[in-house]
């Protein structure tokens, strides 16, 4: 797919959940909820070469949320709190290059990995 073929109408979405998703890491949270939701309601309209990003995206707020809550029940002992900057690390670099994959016209590379 080259960049002509790139609709911007089409790629903003994506790319404003993947900055709800990072701005969840100094917010409240509120914007990973707001932005799976989002991501809810667009993945059965978009393009076909968009739809494994929707996948991506709502792959991340559920496996985050997975990861969110045994690093929170392991917080109770010293290697949660080891965990909580991996968990940030790990959500930032799933949400920048899927970014930058959405940028470059491309699929995730892995939409169904567990880690990047």
């Amino acid at each position: 797919m080259t960049q002509r073929d790139i609709s911007k109408e089409d790629t903003r979405p994506p790319q404003i959940i993947y900055a709800l998703y990072l701005a969840g890491l100094v917010t409240a949270n509120i914007t990973l909820l707001i932005g799976v939701i989002i991501a809810y309601v667009y993945r059965r309209e978009a393009p076909l070469w968009l739809q494994p990003h929707y996948r991506y995206l709502i792959r991340t707020f559920w496996i985050g949320s997975l990861y969110f809550i045994v690093t929170f029940t392991l917080s109770l002992t010293v290697v949660g709190a080891l965990l909580w900057p991996l968990l940030v690390i790990w959500l930032g670099v799933r949400c920048v290059l899927g970014w930058l994959s959405v940028r470059k016209g491309e699929p995730p590379a892995r939409p169904g990995s567990w880690l990047w």
